[in-house]
């Protein structure tokens, strides 16, 4: 039977993770002994990609992965998941990579490396226009060149579909972004970058709204979410108590799950609820795409936690 839902549709990045484990993230000039390495697919897009695509719900990439050894390893990750991966093109050097630390309390160091995902360009949405076009939501993130970021917002706002903007990492955007996104999603120190530190989240929030955007989810972890609507509700989607072992893509599972749940129809703040939810799922296991949960074990997990 053919899916006839709007997919979800992601312009983005795809890495793979170079993964340390060590007692606790390493200070300048310090020299730690880590008690694991492993490698494992990665890259906000790719990670939003899965989340979504976990839930049960119809979800395309639009990215690049280079001609090297992880490659392939990227790409067969992601059909298993049930991606669709054909907008997804190889290009020749590196694959994207992240080198990173994780500490035995779950906390991370990331540095992002952009290999292919540097080679996402215009041309890259274009040959793309009636995947995108068809999309119930589009997500970006930035790990892809700013330049690319602003031609998809063009030319979603064109073709009138709603655009999730994960602004990670944090950097300067143009000033038309603020009026082409409907949900702008940062973390904490994302967040302190656009509007500056010391700010409460309802001032960061309303701050946010004055640029122009329409709707606002600042992502707090294990304080929760702050969930706003310009001229209209916001208010606080409290987190669920679990025993973080890995933070690592939890954002990420917190937007695709978000994605998918507004697509069916959920209001924002019930949406935010259900995304904690699978975020919180995430942060109990190692790795990044591998931590997102099925549908049914989010339905199981706000079951037991009503």
């Amino acid at each position: 039977m053919t899916d006839t839902r709007k997919p979800i549709v992601i312009v983005g990045s795809i890495t793979m993770d170079l993964v340390t484990r060590t007692p606790r993230i390493p200070a300048i000039g310090q020299t730690l002994i880590g008690t694991a390495f492993e490698t494992t697919p990665g890259g906000k897009g790719a990670n939003q990609a899965v989340a979504a695509a976990r839930l049960g719900y119809p979800v395309a990439l639009v990215a690049k992965v280079g001609d090297d050894n992880f490659g392939p390893q990227l790409l067969e990750n992601l059909k298993v998941a049930k991606v669709d991966t054909a907008a997804i093109t190889e290009t020749s050097g590196s694959s994207g990579l992240a080198p990173m630390f994780v500490a035995e309390d779950g906390q991370n160091a990331i540095v992002v490396v952009p290999g292919a995902n540097s080679k996402m360009d215009r041309a890259s949405v274009d040959n793309n226009a009636e995947l995108i076009r068809s999309a119930g939501i589009v997500l970006c993130q930035l790990e892809i060149p700013i330049d690319t970021l602003s031609h998809t917002l063009d030319f979603c706002a064109q073709a009138n579909v709603p655009v999730m903007l994960d602004p990670a990492p944090a950097a300067t955007l143009p000033d038309a972004v603020w009026n082409q996104v409907a949900w702008f999603t940062p973390n904490e120190t994302e967040a302190a970058f656009y509007v500056g530190d010391g700010a409460t989240v309802e001032d960061t929030a309303k701050r946010l709204h004055a640029k122009g955007l329409r709707g606002v989810v600042l992502k707090r972890g294990g304080k929760g979410a702050y969930v706003a609507v310009a001229g209209g509700k916001a208010a606080w989607v409290r987190p669920f108590a679990v025993e973080a072992v890995d933070t690592v893509g939890a954002g990420d599972c917190f937007n695709g799950a978000f994605a998918v749940a507004l697509l069916e129809g959920l209001d924002p703040f019930a949406a935010a609820r259900f995304a904690s939810a699978a975020a919180a799922i995430s942060v109990t296991r190692r790795g990044a795409q591998a931590s997102m949960p099925t549908r049914a074990e989010v339905d199981a997990f706000l079951a037991k936690h009503n």
